[in-house]
């Protein structure tokens, strides 16, 4: 057997054919004798103080408030600042969105739980509102949190890089200002959480909860609960999606635990869609005032950024985390000699933003990638032309940029001129210009990107039991990538086995020390190499056993198909049954632990092709084609399935999905009547196609490929909406470009840089 048998080929999914025929464990599947349900009662004002809470006498119902709770429970935030307003659990006296909760009810049945909370009376007084975040950082606007001085949470400024030496006459600046909307992430399954109190048997508070992060949670558990000798294990069972929304900790992951201890009961909350896309934490919710500055012969020399972040009524998990990595990755993959950025994160009277696909990068790489557009088309230089002209030259790596970061490896052109072949960049053009003398609007947009992944650390282990069965045990929480085939591939050519021979446990606190979960496309990078790790210790382990056992020397084994032979004698072999049978515990083990000293960065170049119905401004995708670099790849078939995912959920921000709020603070979009997802037919076949350019951070020289497909894609298809505008004079348009926003565009009332219009429109 090759040392790289199974790294790098197209391995089905182990995981799928027990979900395929129904033997998925989700959270709404599981039950326990005892069992009691909660619904919570939400706020339905965005802004007020609660005057008092009542609900009448219901026999079996049980209602809890913050008093109840003793002292105030808080989320974490795990980015402090002077100006940290932290998110209760159960409001102590003030609401600050709508939705937020305000009381559970619990009782025997889901309905009847659902039934008593729609009985609770809750008296407000409503106080005045700030729902946009500009807005709230005027002198004079409502501060959200009494105890802080203004709305503004944190700033981040900073000027960098060598000034412009040339005269003014000989540059050409272009000034934008570019929003990202607020996006819902509508995983599949929806949040929930089961809580189970210890037994007599065993001082064990079990919470089964729908998470990226079980470790994550266990943890801030450990910190809120006051009996030390209390053991808390958390268990992610199969999770239906997350997309980074579920890596942040809510309300009812803490509420949950808490009570369940303090009744002696389990309890079970699960969430309804209207819950899910008013609660769970949004994405995006930025803008910035781009200027960038270039010679004549397009040249990029400055960029400057003014951004703006919505982060929502309070800062909750890594809400404050996310736009600090649009600052990193400021210049993206271009050489800009100056970078000027002032980030400020507002308050404001809405459902707090998280990581959401991308967390930060898309941010950036859609500012970039409007601008160097729009910069284009002032110079008149073709659009691939002008990337070209900026990229970062292979010789520099590893490159530090402007912000501080060091990118690890990157070949930006090569990823360009794959992506202008396979997309037949030069006929879509010839094909643009006849249209458009026939009356037909078509545009081809582009987009160059390079994004930062991976962090933190992950312990894994290995075992082989006495019937020679092999598990790994992750401290990654996949939720649907495809985590645990890439595993098995990466463990299976070390030691000698097919993938489907092993087993991947992942997702539960007692069986695991640590892991940082699932998010910022780690889990092949971080788990990956953390399993790698603890298989070259197994396989050592292993042939030094079995070298004394056969008594031959170790780099005379061939280890192979669960066993052990002597090379050129196949006869003289031991099995890996036999040899953890042996062994004290009757079975053999390994640990690996894996640490991100320095991140990886993926990058790529996306083309899409639309044609814009001018009777409807309705976009059709012609085309789309995504060339991705993530380094070494594991299995092109989760790499592509990566990839698909990610385009759809950029199409999804680009054409259709706006988490819009009214003057009032009132969310519009709280169904999917309202939110409006892409659906597969919106779509072209995706070409996907990679460079591979390994990064020498991690013993794989992977790079991570989750969002890539939302960082390249989202200002791929935004700029070719805009460039089939380009004939109307338009210059740019905000996202999402619906049919309403482009008609009106293309028929005069919105000619120019931007729509301002940004209410009443789902």
């Amino acid at each position: 057997m090759s040392a790289s048998q199974y790294r790098g080929t197209r391995v089905k999914r182990i995981e799928d054919p027990r979900l395929l025929v129904g033997g998925g464990a989700f959270i709404d599947d599981l039950a326990f004798p005892g069992l009691r349900h909660v619904a919570v009662v939400r706020s339905q004002y965005p802004h007020a103080v609660v005057r008092s809470i009542s609900a009448p006498a219901i026999p079996g119902i049980e209602v809890i408030t913050a008093k109840d709770l003793g002292d105030p429970i808080c989320l974490p935030g795990f980015v402090s600042d002077e100006n940290e307003a932290l998110h209760p659990v159960l409001a102590t006296g003030r609401v600050c969105y709508v939705g937020q909760p305000i009381a559970v009810v619990i009782a025997d049945s889901a309905y009847e739980a659902v039934d008593a909370a729609e009985q609770v009376a809750v008296d407000y007084d409503p106080l005045p509102v700030v729902i946009d975040a500009e807005e709230a950082l005027r002198d004079g606007a409502p501060c959200i949190h009494p105890h802080l001085a203004s709305n503004l949470a944190k700033r981040i400024a900073w000027r960098r890089g060598k000034a412009v030496k040339t005269a003014a006459r000989d540059l050409v600046t272009i000034e934008e200002r570019i929003y990202h909307q607020r996006l819902a992430a509508v995983p599949l399954e929806t949040r929930g959480v089961i809580a189970a109190p210890p037994t007599d048997a065993e001082r064990t508070l079990t919470v089964w909860t729908s998470t990226q992060s079980a470790h994550g949670l266990r943890d801030e558990l450990r910190k809120l609960l006051p009996d030390g000798d209390l053991a808390v294990r958390v268990i992610a069972p199969d999770v239906g999606g997350g997309f980074g929304a579920k890596g942040s900790i809510y309300c009812e992951e803490l509420l949950l635990p808490v009570l369940a201890l303090k009744l002696g009961r389990p309890l079970k909350w699960v969430e309804t869609r209207r819950e899910n896309l008013v609660t769970m934490s949004h994405g995006r919710g930025q803008f910035a005032d781009v200027r960038l500055t270039a010679t004549r012969d397009g040249r990029f020399v400055a960029l400057r950024l003014g951004i703006v972040a919505d982060l929502g009524a309070y800062i909750m998990s890594f809400n404050a985390a996310v736009p600090p990595l649009t600052v990193d990755m400021a210049q993206g993959p271009y050489d800009i000699a100056r970078v000027e950025v002032d980030l400020r994160e507002a308050y404001t009277n809405k459902v707090p933003t998280g990581p959401y696909r991308g967390a930060g990068r898309p941010e950036a790489a859609f500012y970039l990638e409007r601008a160097a557009d729009v910069l284009a088309a002032e110079l008149g230089v073709d659009p691939a032309e002008i990337r070209r002209r900026n990229f970062i030259a292979p010789d520099r790596f590893p490159f530090k940029a402007i912000s501080g970061v060091s990118y690890d490896s990157g070949q930006y052109a090569r990823a360009l001129d794959r992506a202008l072949e396979a997309s037949d960049y030069a006929a879509w053009r010839g094909r643009q210009r006849e249209g458009r003398a026939e009356g037909r609007y078509m545009g081809i947009g582009l987009s160059s990107y390079v994004e930062t992944c991976t962090y933190g650390q992950d312990r894994s282990r290995l075992q082989v039991d006495a019937e020679g069965k092999v598990t790994a045990f992750t401290g990654t929480s996949p939720h649907g990538q495809g985590g645990a085939t890439g595993f098995a591939q990466i463990i299976a050519d070390v030691l000698g086995l097919e993938p489907q021979a092993i087993t991947v446990v992942h997702g539960d606190t007692a069986l695991i020390p640590s892991g940082d979960g699932t998010a910022g496309s780690r889990t092949l990078v971080v788990g990956g190499s953390s399993l790698f790790r603890a298989a070259e210790t197994l396989r050592a382990k292993i042939l030094d056993r079995a070298a004394g056992q056969l008594e031959a020397r170790v780099d005379d084994l061939v280890l192979t198909g669960g066993r052990v032979h002597v090379a050129g004698a196949p006869g003289r072999s031991v099995t890996l049954a036999a040899l953890a049978a042996r062994a004290r515990g009757k079975m053999l083990s390994a640990h690996g632990r894996y640490i991100v000293k320095e991140s990886t960065f993926p990058f790529g170049t996306h083309v899409a092709v639309v044609e814009i119905d001018p009777e409807t401004g309705e976009v059709q995708l012609l085309r789309h084609v995504a060339v991705d670099d993530c380094g070494v790849v594991i299995n092109p078939l989760l790499v592509e399935g990566q990839v698909h995912g990610g385009v759809a959920q950029a199409v999804g921000q680009a054409l259709f999905e706006d988490a819009l709020y009214d003057a009032s603070g009132q969310p519009l979009a709280t169904t999917l009547m309202d939110y409006a997802l892409p659906r597969a037919t919106a779509f072209p076949v995706i070409v996907t196609l990679r460079t591979e350019t390994p990064s020498p951070h991690n013993p794989l020289g992977a790079k991570g490929v989750g969002e890539a497909g939302t960082v390249g894609a989202t200002p791929a298809v935004a700029n070719a909406v805009i460039d089939a505008l380009a004939a109307f004079g338009v210059r740019h348009l905000d996202m999402p470009l619906t049919p309403r926003r482009i008609w009106t565009a293309m028929h005069g009332a919105q000619h120019g840089r931007r729509a301002p219009d940004r209410s009443g429109e789902a």
